[in-house]
């Protein structure tokens, strides 16, 4: 099976492209850096010849809704069109546990809403892997609520996964049947997010406080107790946040 990987050369689509060779499948990185710009168009009618299955795991460079918007609008649009031209039979996208509740709030989650309606509204049958938050972005999160010495976040419940299991969970639904919707993956463990980032500093030896705020937000954004939870239907993944602890500080 050939399968485009967009964001091939990131964070979950490498490994994601590593996970489908290894199973003998023809998993092509497609990227700017490859010659593949979803966003002009550039290299696509080459690069998804023969595809069977399409994977974008790309994101906006901005968090600004303007122009994430426009990234997410023009690359869904020339990635939909190709794919028909070229006889894509699966086109799967990564959007994020909570879109629906994050978009009342962020310009950047409106963003990705909107794509996720390009790709439900297209003629190419899809699956939407919403996935929760990564481990290997912890630290962006902390830096993004941090006041002086102090990290302020909602206590609000989280249940993160690794990059790895990201990856699987891509894999795993690109490989299979189209759903026609969205399908709901998370890690095995739910934590408070101010206990969460505050072990995850603890480990790297950040000395910041940690707080729970009730008044504090997420990204911006006001968030409810499970927003960033599954619902009880998702796929759980295998890798505990201790361990992924104690594998990142390994390889450090």
């Amino acid at each position: 099976m050939k399968v485009v990987v967009i964001g091939g050369t990131g964070l979950v689509g490498s490994k994601l492209v590593q996970g489908l060779t290894e199973h003998g499948h023809d998993a092509v990185p497609a990227a700017p850096s490859t010659g593949v710009n979803a966003v002009t168009g550039e290299g696509l009618r080459e690069v998804l010849a023969g595809a069977d299955v399409v994977v974008d795991v790309s994101n906006s460079p901005s968090f600004e809704e303007a122009a994430a918007t426009e990234f997410f609008n023009a690359s869904t649009t020339n990635l939909l069109a190709a794919e028909q031209e070229a006889g894509v039979r699966h086109h799967v996208a990564l959007s994020v546990v909570g879109t629906d509740e994050l978009a009342l709030e962020s310009g950047y989650f409106r963003a990705k809403l909107a794509q996720e309606g390009l790709i439900s509204g297209g003629p190419i049958p899809f699956t939407i892997v919403h996935a929760t938050q990564f481990f290997e972005f912890l630290g962006v999160i902390a830096d993004s609520a941090t006041e002086g010495d102090t990290v302020r976040l909602p206590s609000a419940l989280i249940q993160p996964m690794a990059a790895a299991d990201v990856a699987e969970a891509v894999a795993i639904a690109a490989v299979g049947e189209p759903v026609n919707g969205i399908t709901e993956v998370g890690g095995p463990e739910q934590f408070r997010l101010p206990d969460l980032i505050r072990t995850a500093l603890t480990a790297r030896g950040d000395s910041r406080q940690v707080v729970a705020d009730p008044e504090a937000r997420y990204w911006g954004v006001a968030i409810g107790e499970r927003t960033l939870v599954p619902d009880d239907g998702a796929t759980r993944f295998d890798i505990r946040f201790a361990d992924w602890i104690l594998e990142a500080a390994a390889k450090a």
